[in-house]
């Protein structure tokens, strides 16, 4: 049986991701163990709240070494919301830049739209050859909750690397709602609160572990 660690830094809807992935018949644990979380056949890095406080919270656990050390090894990973968030560059909140694990380049800023935050059921627009999505019509909906997003891709294709697979979705302006990158995937809506579309993504990532 596989095994998932739901990463414990202080910030996420950890006891929703937990269901959420028990009930697809894998074996389950929340922690901040450093090892524990190293050597999961997958890890899933929640988040909600502020940039920096995720942050703040990431590093205290040294999650950005875990992320780090698992990618190196060729271990996958799943951020969640703020979770997805804190693996850009920076984030920018209320004029205040915080580092984030910088996995990849961008910044997290504010949406612009009538109407901030972003709550509710919403459309994607995936790649073809996404594996996130696989199966999925392309009016399923999933459910965000947020005030900040990556409103620009900002990596520069490379000649020697596959580029990621980037989805979007629309409040106000385009903003990427998953990233498919290697072992290292992303989703700013809330899988474990979208039902059986939710499911099913979940469902995907656990079969590439």
């Amino acid at each position: 049986m596989k095994k998932v660690v739901i990463l414990d830094y202080g910030s996420g809807n950890l006891r929703s991701a937990e269901r959420a992935v028990a009930r697809l018949g894998v074996e389950v644990e929340v922690t901040a163990d450093y090892e524990t979380a190293l050597n999961a056949d997958g890890l899933v890095v929640p988040g909600v709240g502020a940039f920096a406080a995720c942050m703040s919270g990431l590093k205290a656990v040294r999650g950005d070494r875990i992320v780090d050390r698992r990618l190196a090894g060729g271990q996958p990973v799943l951020g969640i919301c703020v979770g997805m968030q804190i693996l850009f560059e920076r984030g920018v909140e209320h004029g205040v830049e915080t580092p984030g694990c910088d996995e990849w380049p961008g910044t997290v800023e504010r949406l612009e739209a009538p109407v901030v935050p972003h709550m509710g059921w919403n459309t994607v627009e995936a790649p073809e050859d996404t594996v996130l999505f696989r199966g999925l019509d392309a009016d399923t909906r999933f459910y965000f909750v947020h005030s900040y997003g990556v409103r620009k891709w900002e990596l520069v294709p490379n000649e020697t690397l596959a580029p990621p697979l980037v989805t979007w979705s629309t409040h106000g302006t385009p903003f990427v709602a998953a990233v498919e990158n290697g072992y290292l995937s992303a989703t700013q809506f809330h899988p474990e609160k979208s039902g059986d579309a939710g499911a099913a993504v979940l469902r995907n990532w656990i079969d590439t572990l």
